[in-house]
């Protein structure tokens, strides 16, 4: 497996695969003073032709980012699910995306390309994650919840059954969302409420 980026995340994600008995063996970043990552090298920005059969991680939190440089991969995209993980056989996880140590996907949820499912993420049952999703660790998605494309919900975030979150929003580490949110939003509290609308970024 291939790496593109090479930040903290990547160190997790290089965890999930060795968990499974992969190997992650090397990494592009374009900080061209960073050549190794503990002992995997970095080898600078990306090259499109190099080891072209491996598939890539875009190994990258900012969900923003994730998706700009997603576009100009020509790799083709893996997986990397830790071995500790629960995933329901009557669920989805697309390409690309990333799901950490002790979370749990239930069954008839699907999980789109580029997602973040973190470190003991909960996802109950038929929930729609779209792609560039990062759901922080201890978050909890309850039955039939949909969040949208480039959503960020803060560690330990709570989301009452059947809320819908639009695209490109913020849920506030520990809020408790129990209506629907739209797009472009930031969210906090118990309950979460919106406290302001966010840029547009895409």
């Amino acid at each position: 497996m291939l790496l593109y980026g090479g930040s903290g995340h990547a160190k997790v994600i290089r965890d999930c695969i060795e968990s499974g008995g992969g190997k992650v063996f090397f990494i592009f970043d374009d900080n061209a003073a960073l050549t190794s990552l503990d002992d995997t090298p970095v080898i600078g920005s990306y090259k499109p032709d190099f080891n072209i059969h491996e598939e890539l991680i875009v190994s990258i939190g900012d969900n923003l980012v994730r998706k700009v440089v997603s576009e100009k991969v020509r790799h083709l995209f893996g997986k990397a699910v830790h071995s500790s993980a629960i995933i329901s056989s009557y669920s989805l996880v697309a390409e690309g995306t990333v799901v950490m140590q002790g979370a749990i996907i239930n069954a008839g949820t699907t999980i789109g390309k580029h997602v973040i499912v973190n470190t003991s993420a909960v996802i109950e049952h038929d929930c729609i994650l779209e792609d560039f999703v990062h759901l922080s660790p201890n978050a909890t998605l309850c039955g039939n919840v949909q969040v949208g494309e480039g959503t960020h919900i803060g560690a330990g975030a709570i989301v009452i059954p059947n809320v819908t979150i639009g695209k490109w929003c913020v849920i506030g580490a520990g809020s408790v969302v129990r209506e629907d949110i739209p797009d472009y939003s930031l969210v906090m509290g118990i309950p979460g409420k919106v406290v302001r609308s966010l840029a547009k970024k895409v």
